[in-house]
């Protein structure tokens, strides 16, 4: 081949390429955690390689910060502002109900076991709410266990009455009121500042969350409860319009391979991977102190535990849907994961 030839089909090919990678569907996804969160590290980056794997290239992803506060993210993305995005379930109080059920204390398993368990009985029983009507339904998970992370010493159950607590809504909200905490309720990434303010003196959050928002620095004390003292629910949505507007062959490709309970497991184990990176990091510091619950708060702690369930429960039950039925199937799916 000729040196002409060579570079005619060097720049074709070129070319190709080129063309390729412009005419690749960028999906925006809005995220409103800090840049450096495993949300968008881990699961959101994550959710991108799966999409380009899935459709060889023609699908990708742009994370962008900052579009709108945590609460907004839903009507976002219903407004056609932003393409995708994650959402808290109890920062919007009254517009969900079906996401408490994943976040009731007592379950007995990891982030990525409850996460698969959470989308079983999504399709299985909560589907029929259609709470996340107007957007396509993209994955569904939970962070690992919450615990109560405090600047002031926290040794007994006891020692919670009356703590100003930063709690995120949803569920965590009815077991603060059995532990007596004062609730607080500010979005995730101002939780350092309220904290180092002084009008918080704690956070319910997850382990992990530690390093993602500096609390080894302003809560130097975790009062842990095995299992958690309850879970956070979230979900990924994406625009209908915006997913049918897809080509038939790419929207296949997305359910089959990424959306679902595929991505649902993704998420659970970058959760489960945060959460234990920060344990290590929080039992190597010197002035952080990690206290479990001794074998009576435990006991203690199963009545409330209890007390919460039946009452998110009554509230299922209430919406129409078999509230026991569906408890019982995440119990199982989750036992049938740690197997």
């Amino acid at each position: 081949m000729g040196k002409f030839s060579k570079f005619l089909t060097g720049t074709a090919l070129a070319f190709g390429m080129a063309t390729a990678a412009q005419s690749a569907e960028t999906i925006t996804i809005s995220s409103w955690l800090p840049p450096s969160h495993p949300i968008n590290t881990g699961m959101l980056e994550g959710l991108i390689d799966m999409m380009e794997a899935a459709t060889d290239g023609e699908v990708t992803g742009e994370i962008k910060m900052g579009l709108a506060p945590p609460p907004a993210q839903m009507d976002l993305v219903m407004d056609g502002a932003a393409d995708m995005t994650i959402i808290f379930h109890g920062y919007q109080p009254g517009r969900f109900i079906g996401s408490k059920l994943i976040e009731v204390p007592g379950y007995e398993g990891d982030a990525e076991a409850a996460s698969v368990a959470y989308w079983r009985v999504q399709e299985e029983y909560l589907n029929a709410l259609d709470e996340h009507r107007g957007t396509k339904l993209v994955a569904l998970t939970t962070h690992g266990p919450g615990q109560i992370h405090s600047n002031k010493e926290v040794q007994t159950l006891a020692d919670l009455e009356g703590l100003k607590t930063r709690l995120g809504g949803g569920v965590s909200a009815d077991v603060g009121a059995e532990l007596g905490l004062v609730g607080i309720q500010v979005p995730a990434p101002k939780v350092y500042e309220t904290l180092d303010s002084g009008a918080a003196d704690a956070v319910a959050m997850n382990m992990g969350e530690r390093i993602s928002f500096k609390l080894n620095e302003v809560a130097k004390n975790v009062y842990e409860m095995p299992g958690g003292f309850y879970r956070g629910s979230f979900a990924v949505i994406m625009s209908q319009d915006k997913f049918d507007s897809l080509p038939e062959n790419l929207q296949t490709a997305l359910d089959e391979q990424v959306f679902g309970e595929t991505a649902s497991r993704m998420m659970g184990k970058v959760w489960d991977e945060s959460d234990a990176k920060a344990r290590g990091e929080t039992e190597a510091a010197a002035d952080n102190t990690i206290v479990t619950a001794s074998e009576e708060d435990q006991a203690a702690f199963a009545e409330m535990a209890a007390r919460v369930r039946e009452k998110i429960l009554g509230e299922l039950d209430a919406a129409g849907v078999d509230a026991q039925a569906a408890y019982d199937m995440i119990v199982a799916e989750m036992a049938k994961e740690t197997e």
